[in-house]
């Protein structure tokens, strides 16, 4: 369940609080049951998952707590392992009919909130210049967001001829769990593979403010940290990255226009359809996804 680079688990929490300062659940309720060390504590005397359900249901996964956390405890995999305690969880998910064999070179994984804009998948398929499975595991990613269970014949059939591939992977959730299942899969997140395409990035500008999608950039963020520097450095954008460049995730309309507060952009450009939306619904200027600039 744990990956190399947060190997502990919840007993190694020391209550430091340090990631209560990038928990948008906290900021929200500002109640100590609600951020992964209230959670990590109540584990430690003894509390379970049927316990600790409000919590569990109110994380948003956006993983700004690994980084953070100084005993390098796994506190995104703990919360989903909780989640999949849950009553609920005991359903599997819908399985659909598995598909033919996936064509050669590299697959775009687009995920349900790109599968939902056939024009942008379009418009990312031809940018990237890659075929789109048909198969993206939009069952186990939806499994991995509500505790569900995952059937395993599913998962190896969704699995199979995947691993050593490129692929680009559009739902985050998803993305952070196929680093733990494909060792030797070239994995790239939607916002990093667009980010590097050369008509992009040259329509990034210094009045931009970009907003990284924070489940794939903090699975990743000791590497992605150098990629997003030099992004900012080439274009002059601001990004929704705090003191410590921990990216602060639009979940909803509070927490976007806590984001946005004392900025005026000329255009905001985001890498998640899903906080396009969230925030066209709080913003003043023109709200843009990434693969929307080749064509701007």
């Amino acid at each position: 369940m744990y990956s190399s680079a947060h190997s502990r688990e919840f007993p190694a929490c020391s209550g430091c609080s340090l990631c209560r300062l990038v928990c948008p659940m906290w900021r929200s309720h500002r109640d100590p049951r609600f951020s992964p060390e209230g959670l990590a504590k109540a584990l430690q005397c003894g509390a379970t998952a049927a316990e600790l359900a409000a919590p569990l249901d109110a994380c948003s996964f956006c993983g700004a707590c690994d980084p953070v956390c100084p005993e390098r405890i796994d506190l995104t995999g703990m919360i989903m392992e909780l989640r999949r305690q849950l009553p609920q969880s005991a359903t599997t998910v819908n399985v659909p009919v598995p598909p033919g064999p996936a064509p050669a070179g590299a697959l775009l994984l687009p995920g349900a909130a790109l599968r939902a804009d056939p024009a942008l998948l379009t418009r990312v398929k031809g940018l990237l210049g890659i075929a789109v499975a048909a198969d993206d595991g939009a069952d186990i990613a939806q499994a991995l967001e509500t505790g569900g269970a995952i059937d395993t014949p599913r998962q190896r059939a969704f699995l199979r001829g995947l691993d050593g591939r490129t692929l680009v992977v559009g739902d985050a959730l998803l993305l952070r769990q196929l680093r733990r299942w494909l060792p030797a899969a070239r994995l790239q997140g939607l916002g990093e593979a667009l980010g590097n395409v050369g008509v992009i990035r040259r329509r990034l500008a210094s009045a931009d403010f970009y907003v990284i999608e924070a489940r794939a950039y903090h699975a990743d963020y000791e590497r992605l940290v150098g990629h997003y520097d030099g992004l900012r450095a080439d274009t002059g954008c601001a990004m929704n990255l705090d003191l410590q460049r921990i990216a602060i995730p639009a979940v909803d309309e509070a927490e976007a226009r806590w984001m946005l507060q004392g900025r005026r952009p000329a255009r905001i450009v985001v890498e998640n359809p899903a906080e396009r939306e969230i925030l066209r619904r709080v913003a003043d200027v023109p709200v843009l996804h990434l693969a929307e600039l080749a064509e701007a």
